[in-house]
């Protein structure tokens, strides 16, 4: 079962949910929101411990 991490939009605030293939290592691509349906950059990276760490940007912050 792939991981799932809650952040929140960086332009509405509402949390959404985002499921993680954290087997493909790093990655950068770019979803809408699922509440505002605004264009998200969203940055997944693997920690040391495995663990995927997913960082969101507006567009014109990335």
């Amino acid at each position: 079962m792939l991981p799932s991490v809650e952040v929140d939009c960086p332009y509405c605030g509402e949390p959404i949910d985002f499921i993680v293939d954290d087997s493909a290592g790093d990655q950068r691509y770019i979803e809408d929101c699922q509440v505002c349906c605004r264009p998200i950059v969203v940055a997944v990276s693997v920690d040391d411990d495995g663990e995927p760490r997913v960082d969101v940007y507006a567009e014109d912050e990335a």
